[in-house]
């Protein structure tokens, strides 16, 4: 067994190995303006510590990193202050979210125009956002890893539906082909795909064409967006339908391209895997050369990317 390939710290099923250090340290050097928690939940999805449903075993990665990070080998983000608390003060509840249908829309999309999207930053904003995806979305609300945003689908002022973005898979076979990515490549620069996770236009919102014009301004408007938020412009987007319920006529209107189905079997770790359905793969490049980009070992945020 050679060096890289040694097992330095395990938990559980989880193992930190010599080869995986250095993967670590470079994700620390290119994304710093990440929190100490979504680091840790970002590199336990890249590194494969995850549960059979495919979610970051949080626990884990957090000791394996903080063992790691004892060593000297590596240094985590600091804790936010804002998530201490001192012993004996009590934690106050989450102030519940009231979630109302809107008054119904139908119209054209020229009467409608114009549509934004519109970035939340502020807690109250992100929490309601939240709320009505868990409410009307059919998945529900999933709390993103890694970078990601929010969005609102706004015309005059009023939201039209939302879009969540968040961490890229882990492994995808025709993603991965697509691009041209080994394991090593993919592990690298895997940061530079933005996931679409969740959108919806909200049910009482009848507007043809909504959709994909939706989707094409977020295409147009998200390497800026990301930039000023995380420091790098990503360069493709990538989405999963669920053929039994959708087509995804939206996203090729808007000229996301198909790659093909999910083989249905997620891999969970070597050796296991657990049950699930093939789903219709979608991506959106975001800026050319994209390809050679994904493919570079010299990608990094201090890159700069037109």
């Amino acid at each position: 067994m050679s060096e890289t390939e040694t097992v330095l710290l395990r938990h559980g099923s989880c193992e930190l190995r010599g080869e995986d250090v250095a993967y670590i340290r470079g994700f620390l050097a290119d994304f710093p303006t990440l929190s100490r928690t979504e680091t840790i939940l970002t590199l336990a999805e890249h590194l494969g510590w995850t549960t059979p449903a495919g979610g970051a075993r949080s626990a884990a990665a957090t000791q394996l990193l903080e063992q790691l990070e004892q060593t000297g080998a590596i240094r985590l983000p600091a804790l936010d202050s804002r998530y201490q608390t001192t012993v004996g003060k009590k934690l106050q509840p989450r102030k519940a979210v009231h979630v109302n249908a809107g008054v119904p829309i139908g119209c054209s999309l020229a009467e409608l125009a114009p549509v934004r999207l519109r970035a939340l930053t502020a807690a109250e904003e992100q929490a309601r956002f939240d709320a009505y995806l868990r409410t009307f979305h059919p998945l529900g609300y999933a709390k993103p890893f890694g970078c990601f945003a929010r969005y609102w689908i706004e015309a005059a002022g009023q939201p039209l539906g939302a879009i969540l973005l968040g961490g890229a898979a882990r492994a995808l076979a025709p993603r991965d082909h697509f691009i041209g990515w080994n394991v090593h490549v993919r592990r690298r620069n895997l940061p530079w795909v933005v996931g679409n996770s969740r959108f919806l236009i909200f049910p009482w919102v009848r507007v043809p064409h909504l959709a994909s014009h939706a989707l094409a301004q977020l295409a147009r408007q998200l390497p800026e967006d990301w930039a000023r938020r995380w420091s790098f412009r990503p360069l493709l987007l990538e989405t999963f339908v669920d053929p039994a319920h959708y087509c995804g006529s939206c996203y090729l209107a808007a000229g996301w391209q198909p790659l093909g189905h999910t083989s249905g079997r997620g891999l969970a770790r070597p050796g296991h895997r657990y049950r699930s359905t093939p789903k219709l793969i979608l991506v959106k490049p975001l800026a050319h050369p994209w390809r050679e980009r994904l493919c570079s070992a010299s990608l990094a945020t201090g890159v700069s990317l037109p």
